[in-house]
């Protein structure tokens, strides 16, 4: 494995899959998490996946440099996990960032990336069509995204209900 795409909806199992995955790897392992404790529901998630690791892993926040933080971890751990794509690119929404130019970097940096690296996203384009345009934007954008870590990725697999269907 170079680079593991994981993608699929809300509980179907992607993390989880990607972290296996991971885990495979000998040595240290680094998580980055683009999550942010905004609410006490997302501190108590953000507390479940740190309890699931164990002592190999290194925990990064990256919920705006990305980038920066994959470059960083590959000098540290012999495997990456990025969870996930979909909640970093709703972090730079909320502060205005160039999407065209933080997709750009992001894709630079999963290709120069010298360890093994698993991206998680969300499905989020076989819904219904939001009601509201901030909403289509968002779709829209993490379909962009979606496709553009998908092609960078040399293998690329969609979880859903705890199964796995390799996709490339």
């Amino acid at each position: 494995m170079r680079t593991l795409f994981v993608i699929g909806g809300a509980r179907s199992g992607k993390s989880r899959y990607a972290q296996s995955r991971i885990e495979a790897v000998p040595g240290a392992l680094a998580f980055i998490a683009t999550a942010q404790e905004r609410d006490p529901e997302m501190a108590q998630r953000i507390a479940h996946h740190r309890a699931d690791r164990g002592p190999r892993w290194i925990a990064y926040e990256a919920p705006l440099d990305l980038p920066e933080a994959i470059h960083l971890a590959q000098t540290q751990a012999d495997a990456i996990l990025v969870d996930c794509l979909t909640l970093w690119l709703s972090n730079l929404m909320l502060v205005d960032r160039d999407l065209d130019a933080a997709a750009a970097a992001l894709e630079r940096e999963v290709l120069q990336c010298r360890v093994p690296l698993a991206l998680v996203t969300n499905e989020v384009g076989q819904g219904i069509v939001p009601t509201n345009a901030l909403a289509r934007r968002f779709r829209d954008e993490a379909g962009r995204l979606n496709q553009r870590m998908a092609a960078a990725a040399s293998e690329a697999v969609l979880v859903t209900a705890g199964l796995a269907l390799r996709l490339k």
